[in-house]
């Protein structure tokens, strides 16, 4: 229902298929969300009324924000205030979004976790996963990269579309050296393949695990591991990818064998190499026209972590902005002055 005062809008919204309760949120967390996302709408709930008052198309946009609650209790799901500030984002961006689509597929379920795409830039990553035999990931911290990649290999798994699953990374120093930290070469790996064991922790049951790694099933191994073999039946997450050397990057992406995918993630802004370029951010360039690969490029608008973690990315990303241009303005050459010579 809607009425026009003067220049307000109102919008009666009434809710009658899901539970108010559950639609408000805990402590009314939902509802928070919403105005903080509108500021200029006045919300009010009544019973089982919700009535909207402010600009028209803001009003709108919150109606709009309110049905999405509801398609995503309708179909099993709670919403948590992150996925609707998120969720206004895009439909501030895109009033004929459908934020519920988005949000509502899920990749794998554990322990009541349920592992799904946040983000429009997310949903394509994870469709790019499943059309194409080799996808790069590349984009800033906290953007799921490797976490969607896990999930898509641990639900081929459980699909029984692979037989196994391979994780890898470069073991290259981050301002650490290798040969400082304690114990065997193993022991000395594992800070850096630590990350990768989190991850299958978070999406397989604990007590499995080893199981798994024992039988091969799962194996998480420096990349270095790779060389000479030929990866066929497999899932293959290759992590912090902006650390391989060109020669390394040709190296992985030639153990690719029968009925396997591969999947590179990185972010070219996080470059730990001592020296020399990046096989990351040269495998744009060579590979960008060969079929059956994709690169999926994220941004600050996909970091689902803190959300000032997304501010900090921002921030960096402006001042190396800046920094290149005073670097490219001070290398131009400036113009030779000739001397006037000797008067006569």
């Amino acid at each position: 229902m809607t009425e026009q005062r003067g220049k307000l809008n109102k919008e009666i919204v009434e809710i009658t298929d899901v539970p108010m309760v559950a639609l408000l949120g805990p402590e009314d967390e939902l509802l928070k969300t919403i105005e903080a996302s509108f500021p200029a709408v006045q919300i009010l709930v009544r019973g089982n009324q919700i009535s909207l008052q402010g600009e028209k198309q803001q009003c709108n946009l919150a109606k709009a924000l309110i049905a999405e609650i509801q398609q995503l209790l309708l179909s099993g799901q709670q919403p948590l205030s992150t996925d609707l500030g998120r969720s206004a984002k895009r439909l501030k961006s895109d009033e004929t979004a459908k934020p519920a689509e988005l949000l509502s597929p899920s990749i794998l379920s554990s322990r009541g976790k349920s592992v799904r795409p946040k983000t429009l830039g997310q949903k394509n990553y994870v469709d790019a996963i499943d059309s194409h035999t080799i996808v790069f990931g590349i984009g800033p911290a906290g953007t799921g990269k490797t976490y969607l990649a896990m999930a898509k290999a641990v639900q081929a798994l459980q699909r029984k579309e692979i037989s196994r699953i391979i994780l890898t990374r470069p073991a290259v120093e981050a301002g650490e050296k290798l040969g400082f930290l304690p114990g065997t070469l193993n022991e000395k790996i594992d800070p850096y393949l630590r990350p990768l064991f989190d991850a299958l922790h978070d999406m397989l049951d604990p007590d499995s695990i080893p199981k798994l790694m024992a039988s091969g099933t799962v194996e998480v191994a420096p990349l270095a591991y790779m060389r000479g073999r030929t990866l066929n039946d497999s899932f293959v997450v290759l992590d912090e990818a902006q650390n391989t050397t060109p020669e390394q990057m040709k190296m992985f992406l030639t153990r690719l064998g029968f009925n396997s995918k591969m999947i590179v993630t990185g972010d070219i802004t996080q470059i730990d190499l001592p020296g020399g370029a990046s096989g990351l951010r040269s495998a744009a360039d060579i590979l960008g026209e060969v079929e059956d690969m994709h690169f999926a490029y994220l941004t600050s608008d996909d970091v689902v972590r803190h959300s000032l973690v997304a501010k900090i990315v921002d921030a960096y990303g402006r001042y190396e902005q800046k920094q290149a241009a005073k670097n490219e303005r001070n290398e131009k050459p400036r113009p030779v002055r000739r001397s006037a010579g000797p008067r006569q």
